[in-house]
């Protein structure tokens, strides 16, 4: 090729590789940067799109995850409230037994008479104080609870529990007991075994919904680490290759700097001709 000052093909075709190493590495620095393979939509569209769903799912998962966790903490609530009332219930039973025997005289039986209204009036504050958030789990009033516990709105991603839970001393027959009699109290500890009947009921009401909680959260748990397997396959940078690609570009960038600096100077050659 001979020496022409107007155009100078040389340094157009290293300025062309410059700027195509300089482009490798910065995509190199920014895969390094991000830790992602995919720095702008254009790298790979089809698996952007499939990501940025993966991503969304597993947001999704992450709070139907947690809602999970706050039904089971809401079982544990009702459960626990069932659990104490199962031990007055208990009390209710010694008293009545003791009650029931001509051991003990009629001032007597009205001690034992204050003490189970006591039991009756706790038994009745915690079927109406037990709650979870603004939803009371004891007393009757929220028949139906709707668990969602999936990324989506389908049917299939809510748990519907019934509870049958109205733990009031109306629904257990405890709500006007009288022990100050044998009478009365042979007629409690027949109220009793109905009533801890009922409670226990309840008490594997909340546990079985519990139970089937604990599933669903280890299935979300494994839902969870296959999305983020499989994005990461798609997105994740692989540190080795981008290191190599960066190192590559690095040393090819110069090398089009040097070439580009030489044929920068091939104009003065054939200046030097004229002159």
């Amino acid at each position: 090729m001979g020496l022409r000052v107007t155009t100078n093909m040389a340094s157009i075709s290293a300025q062309r590789s410059l700027s195509m190493q300089s482009k490798r590495q910065e995509h190199a620095s920014q895969a390094l940067a991000s830790g992602s393979r995919i720095v702008r939509a254009a790298d790979d569209a089809a698996g952007l799109a499939i990501s940025e769903n993966m991503k969304s799912d597993l947001r999704g998962t992450a709070a139907a995850r947690s809602n999970a966790f706050n039904a089971i903490s809401a079982m544990q609530v009702g459960e626990g409230g069932l659990s104490e009332m199962s031990n007055l219930i208990t009390r209710l039973r010694e008293l009545g037994v003791q009650s029931a025997s001509d051991t003990i005289g009629d001032k007597e039986r009205v001690y034992l008479q204050q003490e189970a209204s006591s039991i009756t009036e706790e038994i009745d504050r915690i079927s109406k104080t037990t709650s979870f958030g603004d939803k009371k789990l004891l007393d009757g009033s929220n028949p139906v609870f709707d668990f969602h516990v999936g990324s989506s709105g389908k049917k299939e991603n809510i748990i519907t529990y019934k509870a049958e839970s109205t733990a009031t001393p109306d629904e257990l027959n405890l709500s006007s007991i009288d022990i100050t009699s044998k009478s009365g109290a042979r007629d409690l500890l027949n109220n009793v075994d109905t009533a801890l009947e009922k409670v226990n009921k309840m008490r594997a009401g909340f546990g079985a919904m519990q139970s089937r909680l604990e599933s669903t959260v280890t299935g979300l748990d494994v839902r969870t680490e296959n999305l983020s397997a499989a994005k990461s396959r798609i997105t994740d940078a692989d540190i080795a290759k981008e290191s190599s690609e960066m190192a590559s570009a690095t040393m090819l960038q110069n090398a089009s700097i040097s070439v580009l600096s030489q044929a920068n100077q091939q104009p003065y050659a054939a200046m030097k001709l004229l002159g």
